[in-house]
């Protein structure tokens, strides 16, 4: 189980360590035209916030993990991710944009995964 939760750490990291430093490096306009027109509701410096805490989020599955010190820092960080996704799907159910729903759905469970298997199943406590 420890290999299979590393492996999901590793692909979450990844998405949101790529999904952060997207938003932290492009400017709006650049945004909208990759992401979609949902960042028209959010100002630039609401999208780098979000940008920040998903590559934060993706250095927590991480980090703590693997230089073996604050360990519990890697399922908060999968439990801060999971609400960060909680408000995504709302954001694209809110504006009918069920694709991008499903992929928050499939990120949000993958988290969910991440931290109850770090919390219960093989504890870094």
């Amino acid at each position: 189980m420890n290999v299979a939760l590393w492996i999901v750490q590793g692909l979450l990291a990844l998405m949101f360590l790529m999904a952060g430093a997207t938003k932290l490096s492009k400017p709006k306009n650049e945004l909208r035209e990759k992401l979609g027109e949902w960042v028209d509701q959010y100002s630039s410096s609401t999208l780098k916030l979000i940008g920040l805490l998903e590559l934060l989020g993706a250095l927590g599955l991480i980090l703590p993990m693997s230089i073996n010190f604050l360990s519990v820092l890697t399922p908060v960080a999968a439990i801060g991710l999971a609400i960060t996704m909680l408000g995504a799907m709302k954001v694209h159910a809110d504006r009918k944009e069920q694709d991008k729903v499903k992929m928050n759905l499939v990120l949000l469970v993958l988290a969910l995964f991440v931290a109850a298997g770090r919390f219960f199943i093989v504890p870094v406590i």
